[in-house]
């Protein structure tokens, strides 16, 4: 996170740093959870609830701190560990802070591995795509900091699986804000979507990593991506690119805004031009789907296809039919070889492609 101070600093302004302070050096992580001044006996406020899979917090779970949590503006606090669950966070836990105690979003870690097409319990089907997700996000003012979502299901391990689609985290709410997160996985890693078509769902993500290689950015939120790194995962099950796609935007036909990403970076491993930056999602849900990727001031690694660097997913939506933009991005992935396919805006035009007109009166990023 920026400057390395406390998220509860970033919070509120300094005055919660009582409760959380500066991030304990790794050693000291066991006996105290919650950082340096933190602890069960001295709260933030009545509203603040400690995890810690050790029992020295409220609750040993994610998902039991969220049931605990009722009602809004809540503040969980979960200490350093690996939490191997699943967490759905309902709709009415508007408000609703998550804060990893260390600072560090390598310490403290959300995982599970289920895939689209892993059997449901009661055998009567698959999760299917959103069902895998090991977190969903629902509700309207989610903040979260310092934290890692992953989702650690393995093509590798399932070759008998069609549905590899494994989601880390599914976020459909208004107005939610992930400042120095991690999201780990392979296939739709990130789900920044919405509840509803009508529902435009803001989101802003700030020195956020994401790592995958098939649509690992997807989904039809109005959502700013500032200063982040998105990392390619390369793949041992395929001879030839394409690799995968790093952005697949399912952008409503009525939303004059979708994914904006801007001040970010793309690296991998995988050999040059092994992906794509993007490709349109028009998912047979809404086929009035129209799209929206804006890609500026970036820097685009030597994995991403220069000559062609966006895909198209289904017949009849052409990826030139979509609302796709880039501005001053650099790198050799950046490179114009083909003007056709790097759709550009003018100076102009880039003004109307910001954090403000994205976002309108709530800003995250200030």
């Amino acid at each position: 996170m920026p400057s390395r101070r406390s998220a509860l600093t970033l919070l509120a302004g300094g005055s919660a740093a009582l409760a959380l302070g500066a991030a304990p050096a790794a050693h000291a992580h066991a006996s105290r959870p919650f950082g340096r001044h933190g602890s069960p006996s001295r709260r933030l406020d009545a509203g603040t609830l400690y995890v810690d899979a050790h029992g020295r917090g409220d609750h040993t779970t994610v998902q039991a701190a969220v049931d605990a949590a009722t009602g809004p503006g809540h503040t969980l606090v979960i200490a350093p560990g690996t939490y191997r669950e699943t967490v759905d966070i309902p709709a009415d836990r508007t408000g609703l802070t998550l804060i990893g105690a260390s600072d560090d979003p390598h310490d403290t870690v959300i995982v599970y591995g289920n895939a689209n097409g892993t059997p449901l319990p009661d055998g009567s089907g698959t999760h299917g795509t959103s069902g895998s997700a090991t977190v969903t996000a629902r509700p309207a003012g989610l903040t979260a900091y310092a934290l890692t979502f992953a989702n650690d299901w393995l093509r590798a391990e399932h070759p008998d699986y069609t549905g590899t689609q494994a989601v880390a985290i599914k976020v459909q709410g208004d107005r939610s804000a992930f400042h120095g997160c991690r999201f780990l996985g392979h296939q739709d890693t990130l789900y920044a979507d919405s509840a509803a078509l009508t529902d435009f769902a803001r989101q802003y993500y700030r020195d956020c990593y994401v790592e995958g290689d098939v649509d690992f950015v997807f989904g039809r939120a109005t959502a700013v991506l500032d200063r982040c790194h998105f990392r390619t995962l390369t793949r041992s099950d395929l001879a030839a690119p394409p690799y995968g796609f790093v952005f697949a935007p399912s952008t409503a036909g009525a939303n004059p805004h979708g994914y904006l990403v801007l001040r970010s970076r793309v690296t991998g491993t995988a050999p040059d031009g092994y992906f794509k930056l993007a490709r349109p999602w028009v998912p047979s849900s809404d086929l009035t789907a129209h799209p929206m990727l804006t890609v500026r001031e970036c820097r685009l690694g030597a994995g991403i296809d220069a000559d062609e660097p966006y895909g198209t997913m289904s017949a009849g939506f052409p990826w030139q039919q979509q609302r796709f933009a880039e501005y001053r991005n650099t790198g050799p992935g950046a490179r114009v070889t083909v003007p056709a396919n790097r759709p550009r805006l003018s100076a102009s035009e880039a003004r109307l492609h910001t954090p403000a007109a994205w976002l309108g009166d709530w800003r995250p990023y200030r």
